[in-house]
């Protein structure tokens, strides 16, 4: 009933604002419709007026004004202002005019100026009493709006697993992930025309694959396949097929992830200091039915630091005497790669091709561990100035053959830390 109302009483085009265009349609209020027309008649009445009063007076100079203070009024010239009808009403003497009033000019006027506020009031009513009714009937409105904001989730979603063909993953209760050449789908979105996403896979189980301790060089797509894995485990959560040749995975009670780096300086927190914070969330709050990714834990600080809180990491995440969650975790910490041995840790890696004497980062995942970092080279491809460049693999060289000069620097940027940390406790400003 509301709709047939509106279609009957409402213009099909509206302004995008209430009042500033016309609102009702034509033949619903007969005032309305009188008013618009004053509205829209207004200045040929008035010429009409004028008009029609040279020709009764027979003053060529007469003429029909308006201004914000006056109003609308008759004006000539004070030579012919002796002519002026009986019915004339002088209202202002200027230096070389006169001017006046009528009866009818009043008339026209109070007819012209009521029209917009008339106009106004007649639709600010029906539009009123239409809000009122559909107030009334506001939870028919919300569950229209619950419906269809559902189709249009499951559209988008249908949508995406089209065009970008998302297979249908398989949810299996028994613990496992398994991921055949899973995608990035936001990354495959947006790469440069004529490039490939190279895709990815991953098998993990409650038993001797929980931890999956990932190295390789910097920009060879450590982060994007730990980011893809969780983006795949919600769309599959949220009912969505997934970008993935074949995806069956278990249901997770959370996804928790540390990537990333931020401070909060406001709350006196440091970029090291926050991470270790998120970290903590995730050490006390994680199940066996989590998900964890982790992304370089512990490189805020020291190198010896930072190793040792995520060796601590891997240990506490794969003691043997509870369930484990599932962890992904990205490190350039190499020398973590010995816990292999531990059960449930098994090492992942990106390949990188640099036979030809030209390093090429194949943006694939094999098992296996890193021997190298490449941050060098990554460095160069940023665009960091070749001198500078070259110091840094003469320094490079010189630390790994003298790598007692490592362990030294860092024993003594570790006191350093500790002091540091002593002086920012809470109760010692």
């Amino acid at each position: 009933q509301l709709k047939e109302k509106i279609k009957k009483t409402v213009r099909e085009e509206l302004p995008a604002v209430f009042g500033n265009g016309p609102f009702l349609r034509e033949g619903v209020d007969e005032k309305l419709d009188l008013g618009r027309k004053a509205m829209k008649e207004g200045a040929e009445w008035i010429l009409q007026f004028e008009e029609e009063e040279r020709k009764r007076t027979g003053i060529n100079t007469l003429k029909v004004k308006y201004n914000r203070v006056a109003g609308y009024f008759i004006e000539m010239s004070r030579n012919q202002a002796k002519d002026a009808p009986d019915d004339y009403r002088r209202t202002q003497t200027l230096v070389g005019n006169e001017r006046f009033t009528c009866d009818r000019l009043q008339e026209l006027e109070i007819e012209i100026s009521s029209a917009e506020q008339t106009v106004s009031e007649i639709e600010e009513k029906y539009f009123q009493n239409l809000c009122g009714e559909a107030v009334a009937i506001r939870e028919h409105f919300r569950r229209l709006m619950m419906q269809i904001a559902e189709l249009d989730f499951f559209v988008s979603l249908a949508e995406a697993a089209y065009v970008y063909k998302w297979r249908r993953p398989e949810i299996t209760e028994e613990g496992f992930m398994e991921i055949l050449g899973g995608r990035h789908p936001v990354v495959e979105k947006y790469l440069p025309p004529g490039d490939a996403f190279i895709p990815n896979d991953l098998l993990m189980n409650e038993k001797n694959r929980t931890f999956s301790l990932i190295t390789g060089p910097n920009m060879a797509g450590k982060s994007t396949y730990i980011r893809q894995i969780g983006i795949l485990q919600l769309l599959m959560q949220i009912g969505s097929f997934v970008p993935a040749e074949l995806c069956r995975l278990s249901i997770v009670d959370c996804i928790f992830t540390r990537i990333g780096a931020s401070d909060n300086l406001t709350r006196g927190e440091s970029t090291f200091y926050v991470e270790m914070l998120e970290t903590a969330r995730i050490l006390n709050r994680c199940t066996e039915r989590s998900l964890v990714i982790m992304d370089e834990v512990g490189r805020g600080t020291s190198t010896y630091d930072g190793l040792s809180i995520a060796w601590a990491i891997v240990e506490h995440l794969t003691e043997s005497d509870v369930k484990r969650p599932k962890v992904l975790f990205a490190t350039h910490y190499h020398e973590l790669t010995v816990l292999k041995d531990r059960e449930g840790v098994f090492n992942l890696t990106m390949e990188v091709d640099d036979s030809g004497g030209q390093i090429v980062f194949l943006h694939k995942i094999r098992e296996g561990q890193a021997d190298r970092s490449y941050g060098i080279h990554v460095a160069k491809l940023a665009g960091i100035p070749e001198k500078v460049i070259s110091r840094a693999e003469e320094k490079l060289e010189e630390l790994e053959s003298r790598p007692e000069n490592l362990e030294n620097s860092d024993k003594s940027a570790k006191k350093s830390k500790t002091r540091a940390v002593l002086h920012s406790q809470p109760g010692l400003f």
